[in-house]
């Protein structure tokens, strides 16, 4: 288990309380533990906005419970989770030293509203905050009331702390196209905030899109699962309850995410969203003029945290959320868009954006940079921006499931 100071010390780097911190570090020793285990690792498929944060974002929400499709209904029964939650948590406190008390668990079998089995399991837990006399739980969600249209594949989980064993930190879950066609279902059924915000999110990322008539194929199968018809964003503006949107949007993602954008941020972007979605004209921003020979760069996963990876990781989440920047470079503080990272043919690593005083696109050493503090200010892109939330990708081809 990392020490508290470790804990402390990223919290600060990424603005956010530690006790969501301390979840996020607990979330990626029991997703290990639920790949390590022979039981449930092949038909426990993880979805939602933690599979989101886990596997494929690293500048992300913080999400904080699990959700599974689970491929064999049976399973979904208290003796057998009862049995492979004890192993789980064995597991997990064997190879991580977290403790995770079994007079804790807690095991909820009930019916959803289509009437098939799911279930509730929580699970306490003491971590690097050692917060014995409050002790925090994982939620985990299992249902087997999903159709699943694509192969899932196994990921890599973004776990940048000092105890990570990559051979361990694994878990099978969503296709990318999958995940991505289930968040827009989702938003067309419950109109939340959280769904809002990870549709925007995903269409920013839309280049990681390599088949769009795929994932319109998949959102349509999913949607008429469920009987419903594929969503439009005069169906979600004409939702019942989209007024939950603008009386929720702090109340769920404020302690999510370390600067929260205004909710008409997002919403004003979704008739851009299904404009792409469906193929109609769509507006595309060209790319910033860099220098001759140079490359664009992605840094790949962020392990541990240096001075320089904290600027990468900050610009990272600006340029995502599409928040100007305040960099102190060269002895003077600069308001900056984000736009993109180069690695010249020194090596040198770059960062371009849009410095307002000057009204130019100017192009800034890393090794450089005194400072860098994302502001509460969104701007309005001039150019495409390049900087994804993602690190280095690799996206594997998708085929469909055989069923």
């Amino acid at each position: 288990m990392i020490s508290k100071q470790e804990l402390l010390e990223y919290s600060k780097v990424i603005s956010l309380d530690p006790s969501i911190v301390e979840k996020d570090y607990v979330l990626g020793w029991i997703l290990a533990g639920v790949h390590h285990n022979p039981r449930v690792r092949d038909s426990w498929l993880f979805k939602g906005g933690t599979c989101l944060k886990k596997c494929y974002f690293e500048t992300y929400r913080f999400s904080e419970d699990l959700d599974f499709t689970v491929l064999d209904p049976t399973q979904i029964e208290e003796s057998f989770l009862r049995n492979v939650m004890n192993e789980i948590t064995l597991w997990v406190h064997e190879e991580s030293g977290l403790e995770l008390p079994g007079d804790r668990l807690g095991i909820d079998i009930f019916n959803n509203p289509r009437g098939v089995v799911s279930a509730q399991c929580k699970m306490g837990f003491i971590g690097p905050l050692q917060r014995r006399s409050s002790i925090p739980n994982i939620k985990f969600d299992l249902s087997s009331d999903e159709v699943i249209v694509l192969e899932p594949i196994i990921r890599g989980l973004y776990h940048p702390y000092s105890d990570r064993i990559d051979s361990e930190m694994q878990v099978l879950c969503y296709s990318y196209e999958e995940v991505f066609a289930e968040k827009v279902r989702a938003l067309h059924e419950r109109s939340r905030p959280r769904d809002l915000y990870d549709v925007i999110h995903l269409f920013r990322n839309k280049d990681l899109i390599t088949d769009l008539n795929m994932l319109v194929s998949v959102l349509k199968e999913k949607c008429a699962y469920k009987g419903i018809e594929p969503p439009t964003f005069e169906l979600i503006d004409n939702h019942p309850q989209k007024g939950e949107l603008s009386a929720e949007w702090d109340n769920m993602l404020r302690h999510q995410i370390a600067i929260l954008p205004a909710l008409e941020h997002y919403w004003n972007t979704l008739p851009e969203f299904f404009d792409w979605l469906y193929r109609k004209k769509v507006v595309e921003l060209e790319h910033i003029a860099v220098e001759t020979g140079s490359e664009q760069w992605s840094q790949g996963r962020l392990v541990q945290f240096t001075p320089s990876e904290s600027f990468i990781e900050r610009i990272q989440f600006a340029a995502s959320n599409r928040l100007y920047i305040n960099l102190r470079y060269n002895g003077k503080n600069r308001i900056v868009e984000p736009y993109s990272f180069r690695k010249s043919r020194a090596g040198r690593i770059l960062f371009y954006g849009f410095e307002l005083d000057s009204s130019q696109i100017k192009c800034f050493r890393i090794d450089k940079f005194q400072s860098v503090d994302v502001t509460s200010e969104i701007y309005t892109p001039r150019y495409a921006v390049e900087i994804s939330s993602t690190g280095i990708m690799q996206m594997p081809r998708v085929r469909r499931r055989r069923r």
